[in-house]
């Protein structure tokens, strides 16, 4: 199974290069974020007729999540499902062929100690109860999605001049190391050690020219999937070309089912 994770900063700007992607690289579940679309708008008709079913959890204008599947998706659940309002469309879940998926786009924060960074705080917190519910251990799972953190130096390229801000501080990486710890595994580190891959680069300062980028999209499973990762890369080419997303592709493939 080759599951994918793409933040396409608004699906209506990069539908047709979507499109182009899934009929390339043919994966069987995609994780979409930043949708910028209501459920209404989604292009459920354009997307089934590529091959895949969506369940989506949608917003004007703004966030958005959403699973894309060419088997059926079933049990979908939209937000945390606890008894605090959801004001913002950024969890989804579903089930594809047994395998739990999720798909989460986690605040960005915009300056270390504003009221938006508190939010992001408190989301990432709201998470790690949601995934309590989850049996980490033992239980098969895939978490993907842009969690707006680099975990480390290795995954940021000037880490001395990106220390410090939303995306790079020690806090941040806390909250990514106790994902890792409730039991969570990073397959792209399970494939990959090296320093110099990023999933994100800034559309300004010619950020993506300069390869001065971030990795803050992931894909995390449980043990017992992990076990089961056969390869992990992210698809820098997705990022080239005219009107592209800030983001590119994330994709693992299991040996699953």
């Amino acid at each position: 199974m080759k599951i994918a994770s793409w933040n396409v900063n608004s699906i209506r700007a990069r539908l047709e290069r979507l499109l182009h992607w899934l009929a390339e690289h043919q994966p069987d579940v995609v994780c979409l974020q930043e949708l910028k679309v209501t459920e209404e708008q989604f292009p459920f008709e354009v997307l089934r007729e590529a091959g895949y079913r969506a369940a989506v959890y949608g917003q004007k204008a703004y966030n958005g999540v959403a699973i894309l599947a060419r088997a059926e998706l079933t049990d979908v659940q939209r937000g945390f499902g606890d008894e605090e309002e959801e004001a913002q469309a950024r969890l989804i879940a579903a089930t594809v062929d047994g395998l739990r998926v999720l798909s989460a786009y986690v605040p960005n924060g915009a300056e270390v100690g504003s009221e938006k960074y508190a939010h992001k705080l408190r989301w990432l917190d709201r998470f790690k109860g949601y995934l309590k519910e989850y049996d980490l251990s033992g239980r098969p799972l895939v978490v993907c999605g842009d969690f707006n953190i680099a975990p480390e130096a290795r995954d940021v390229a000037h880490p001395d001049a990106w220390e410090g801000t939303v995306l790079f501080n020690p806090e941040m990486r806390a909250a990514f190391r106790e994902l890792l710890d409730s039991g969570l595994i990073d397959t792209f580190r399970k494939h990959e050690d090296r320093g110099g891959f990023y999933s994100w680069w800034d559309y300004r300062r010619l950020a993506f020219v300069r390869d001065d980028g971030l990795r803050i999209d992931h894909i995390l499973a449980t043990p017992p999937l992990a076990d089961r990762c056969t390869a992990a890369w992210i698809d820098r080419e997705a990022r080239k070309g005219p009107k592209p997303s800030d983001h590119a592709p994330v994709i693992a493939v299991f040996d699953w089912p």
